[in-house]
């Protein structure tokens, strides 16, 4: 008895279903994995945030080097030797006009602004000590800056707002002291005069 052949058209099409079973295996696998992948734009949104900000400013274009010193209620000094400690860091260190150009669409410019600014992540408990150091001076005349102490949430409102003068190379002045209870609440201002830089430099 014979046996019916398979005809070579029949093995052609079953190797095509195959074939198509396989590379349609492949795109739905290429399909999920491509909806699992993180957009980068969404992975990259690190949300900032911040209890209180504190801004130093002196005369546009002016050549002067003020530094900003803030002490936490543990003792810890950020300054711009130490731009990050516990919960404070010192997010722009101005040296006056050195280190000023910055480079827009190709073309190096001047910036004018002077500010340095501290941003204090979250708020301990004790006093926070806001002081100012002339650490470079070009001339005779002292030197207005002012400093603004803004609490941003859960509302921006303003600490406090004043300005100094300073009076030539190493001047260390108090600008302001802050105080927070154990829930966060600044309870109390004052001015009264405490140096840092010596604890700064022994840390």
């Amino acid at each position: 008895m014979r046996h019916p052949s398979v005809s070579s058209s029949a093995t052609s099409d079953a190797f095509t279903d195959l074939l198509f079973n396989a590379l349609l295996g492949f795109a739905l696998m290429f399909v999920v994995s491509f909806a699992l992948i993180n957009h980068p734009q969404e992975a990259g949104n690190i949300e900032s945030k911040a209890e209180v900000l504190i801004t130093v400013r002196w005369a546009d274009r002016h050549p002067d080097d003020v530094d900003t010193l803030v002490e936490g209620p543990h003792g810890k000094i950020v300054w711009y030797h130490n731009r990050d400690t516990e919960l404070m860091h010192l997010d722009r260190d101005d040296r006056g006009l050195l280190a000023d150009r910055i480079t827009l669409d190709g073309v190096e410019v001047s910036n004018p602004i002077n500010q340095e600014t501290v941003s204090i992540r979250a708020l301990q408990a004790g006093e926070y000590v806001v002081n100012l150091l002339h650490y470079q001076a070009n001339y005779a005349e002292p030197l207005p800056v002012t400093v603004k102490v803004e609490k941003l949430n859960p509302e921006v409102t303003l600490v406090y707002y004043g300005t100094r003068l300073l009076r030539g190379s190493g001047d260390e002045q108090t600008a302001v002291r802050f105080s927070v209870d154990h829930e966060g609440h600044i309870t109390g201002t004052n001015e009264l005069h405490k140096r840092l830089l010596t604890q700064a430099l022994r840390k």
